[in-house]
């Protein structure tokens, strides 16, 4: 005890001696809720009180003190809890960095003793299991730290990566949806849902989707990919609904493609196949005419051929390309296709004449030479034939590969609307 508060003590006790010598008189005292009553002096009774208002005051601050201590010790013991944690976690991330797994999991697991609810190191168990293909033990993990903290968007995130891994699509939505819920902005998780929507082909949620992603996106080059996706998905959204016989659908998503991108090429010929759906030849190849004096593509001169030639009219076809050769004489492409067009007529002499214009050292294709072997063979010259067969498989031809990605060069023997190698549409072309 401080000097100072004995000598308050003193000179209270000496004002109460004071005031005893002054004041002898007695009161009574009645305690509460009894009957009973006492009889004492007034300086008692002051002092009486003072010492039970003292007792008071040193339980208060008693019990004050040891909590102050209570939690101070358990304050310094989470902190050497923490302390142990960190240097375990620590210990483990730089095992993990150093491909030791099982010197990780010992780390984890002796965190997980320390605190079980530790999430973190839920989810770095969860990454080593997944790493390892351990994928079953990896969602378990992940689940752990998703009940111990529900809204844990990392905990989700893994967990829809697990579910994505093993095929389970409808799972992994659920578990997406759980984030968007959560947060509705969370452009991670609208971008894997659209990878999920795109893979089971439901267009017309992806749709929606997609104006979404494309409002969140900031990166200007990012926005532009997305809205390149959104023009995709929407002829997709197209192609269902044509190969559904939803006639109607179908043509309204095209033409409204063409009105995102009027360079968007498998638009124009998904449209003209709407129109051949509808028995309207006549405007289909109408509107494929039309449609080459704006884009120039060959894809759409090999659509036209198939339609004239079923038509029956040759001569039309004809015309189309010799006017389209007329504003492109250097294009050997065109004169290749014409060359061919003739063949398939069996016009010959007209056909070998095309073809031999073609300087075939600056236009290296296995194909014209496969044609012109084929054309000297009617004429019975065999040996040009022959030498032109061999010059065909000295280029080793693999026959029936025309269209080619603009892209990643992926070949394929049928047209598509979408590359089948790099997933990119409009890239595929007629490689004549």
């Amino acid at each position: 005890m401080g000097k100072i508060s004995i000598l308050i003590i003193l000179i209270f006790l000496a004002a109460l001696g004071l005031f005893a010598i002054e004041n002898t008189d007695v009161v009574s005292v009645k305690i509460p809720l009894s009957h009973d009553v006492y009889e004492t002096s007034k300086i008692a009774l002051i002092l009486l009180s003072s010492v039970l208002g003292a007792f008071f005051v040193l339980v208060y601050f008693f019990v004050r003190d040891t909590k102050r201590v209570i939690d101070t010790m358990q304050y310094q013991k989470r902190q050497k809890k923490e302390a142990r944690i960190q240097d375990y976690y620590a210990r483990a991330l730089k095992a993990m960095l150093g491909n030791r797994d099982e010197e990780a999991r010992e780390a984890l697991n002796a965190i997980l003793k320390e605190d079980p609810e530790y999430i973190d190191a839920l989810l770095r168990l969860g990454d080593l299991a997944f790493r390892n293909e351990e994928y079953e033990s990896a969602l378990g993990y992940y689940r752990n730290a998703r009940d111990i903290s529900p809204k844990n968007i990392l905990a989700l995130l893994a967990m829809d990566g697990v579910l994505e891994k093993t095929g389970k699509d409808e799972s992994a939505l659920r578990v997406i949806d759980e984030i968007i819920d959560i947060d509705a902005d969370n452009l991670t998780a609208l971008c894997r849902k659209q990878a999920l929507l795109e893979k089971e082909g439901r267009w017309d949620e992806l749709l929606l989707l997609q104006k979404n992603i494309i409002k969140l996106v900031q990166n200007d080059r990012e926005k532009k990919k997305e809205e390149n996706k959104h023009i995709g998905f929407n002829y997709e959204y197209g192609r269902a609904s044509l190969e559904s016989g939803d006639i109607e659908k179908a043509e309204k998503a095209f033409r409204n493609v063409i009105k995102m991108d009027a360079g968007f090429l498998p638009a124009y010929l998904a449209l003209a196949e709407v129109m051949v759906a509808k028995r309207e030849n006549e405007e289909a190849i109408n509107f494929l005419e039309k449609s080459y004096d704006t884009l120039h593509s060959n894809v759409i001169l090999a659509r036209l051929e198939d339609l004239l030639i079923a038509e029956d009219e040759p001569g039309r076809l004809l015309r189309i390309y010799q006017n389209a050769i007329s504003k492109a004489p250097r294009d050997k492409g065109l004169r290749f296709m014409l060359g061919k067009l003739y063949a398939r007529l069996v016009m010959v002499d007209d056909a070998i004449e095309t073809l031999e214009a073609i300087d075939a050292g600056s236009y290296p294709n296995p194909e014209l030479h496969a044609i012109k072997a084929e054309l000297y063979s009617k004429r019975n010259q065999t040996g040009r034939a022959i030498d032109e067969l061999r010059m065909a498989s000295d280029m080793m031809r693999s026959k029936g590969i025309i269209f080619k990605c603009g892209t990643c060069g992926y070949t394929s023997p049928d047209w598509s609307g979408r590359c089948p190698g790099c997933r990119a549409w409009n890239v595929l072309a007629l490689d004549v």
